[in-house]
């Protein structure tokens, strides 16, 4: 047996490990952070090693964009028929309800070369952990009728691990712009504001870590965005057993178009960092046509599994979505909005103006 065959061997029984008490197959426990056995309870430490420190910092610029797709264990890829969400599953399961819409409708996809993650952020937050922050947090909806919050139960949680790349890279920025001081001038017997405008040219450098870009394009990324931040700092160095009794997905935003992203974020974080400091520098009123180039360097990048609590609720015969960051417990999602609470702030949101313009009318 070669050496790759022999680590395929190897992961793929600590995957498969069974319960020295009773032969169930262990999984990820979040409570304790090793494995455990869904039906006795008995527990294992996972090993990790002395001089583990986590994911490590990849160089972008010799990345390869096709490579191993293996993660240590036999894994197969799942095309759900109705909303085309693709997950991996353990190759023993031949169908399972699809977390995203509920559908059991799913079929095989081909394999094919990808990128293996090198960290993941394992689960913290349990599924009964998560089910009460899902009930705070729905409880706190001033807008969604009070009947929705009595009754909304999550349906079957599913503990997902996604896709997400991370950036770093330092910045060097050179920047053009205008800045604007004002003054008071008196014309007669009024007084008008006019405002000089200066020239402005200088440099800017700056450092950027763990800038964080979903690598999944097949859910909503606003939802996703809602329960950041992770705090990508606390990543292990990918092993099985950290998803073991999860499903995970593979990416479908490949490196380059994660870059594109983050360098467009980090475009937008220089041009506010430079703007403040224009202002602050010149005690400037305004600053106006900023023109920034920046050269990015050590660009580097890690791709991590981020855990995910996802679930839905029904209330009048409508399904809403959310999530729950599997790491912080934070929650994020859709629910239902009561019309009359909304004719009712407007009411009385009109009503103020009225008195306010009332009182103001007759002093």
């Amino acid at each position: 047996m070669d050496g790759m065959d022999a680590t395929k061997s190897s992961t793929l029984k600590e995957t498969d490990r069974k319960c020295p008490k009773c032969a169930g197959v262990m999984d990820y426990d979040p409570e304790t952070g090793g494995t455990a056995c869904p039906y006795c309870g008995y527990t294992e430490d996972i090993k990790v090693e002395d001089n583990d420190k986590g994911a490590q910092e990849l160089d972008f610029a010799s990345a390869e964009k096709k490579g191993n797709c293996d993660w240590g264990a036999k894994k197969k890829q799942i095309i759900c028929k109705s909303c085309g969400a693709e997950t991996i599953y353990d190759a023993l399961e031949v169908a399972n309800e699809c977390p995203y819409c509920g559908s059991n409708q799913v079929m095989e996809a081909q394999d094919e070369d990808t990128l293996a993650p090198n960290g993941v952020v394992p689960f913290k937050v349990t599924k009964d952990q998560a089910s009460d922050n899902f009930k705070r947090w729905i409880g706190k909806k001033f807008f969604c009728p009070k009947l929705a919050k009595q009754s909304a139960r999550p349906d079957s949680f599913k503990g997902i691990y996604l896709p997400y790349w991370t950036f770093d890279s330092n910045t060097h920025s050179s920047y053009t712009a205008k800045y604007g001081k004002d003054r008071r001038v008196k014309k007669g017997d009024q007084e008008t504001t006019v405002t000089d405008w200066y020239n402005t040219s200088g440099f800017y450098n700056d450092s950027f870590d763990d800038v964080l870009v979903i690598a999944t394009n097949r859910h909503n990324t606003g939802m996703l965005r809602g329960i950041e931040p992770f705090n990508t700092a606390d990543n292990k160095t990918y092993k099985p057993e950290y998803v073991a009794g999860f499903l995970a997905e593979r990416y479908s935003i490949g490196l380059d178009d994660g870059w594109k992203t983050a360098k467009s974020r980090i475009d937008s974080n220089l041009r506010n960092s430079i703007e403040n400091k224009i202002r602050s520098q010149t005690q400037a009123d305004h600053v106006k046509d900023l023109s920034v180039k920046t050269s990015y360097r050590d660009i580097t990048y890690k791709y991590l599994m981020l855990p995910i609590w996802c679930s839905s609720f029904k209330y009048n015969s409508k399904v809403y979505q959310f999530v729950v960051n599997g790491q912080t417990g934070k929650v994020y999602g859709k629910t239902p909005v009561s019309a009359i609470k909304v004719i009712l702030v407007i009411l009385v949101v009109l009503i103020v103006l009225a008195i306010l313009y009332f009182v103001f009318m007759n002093s």
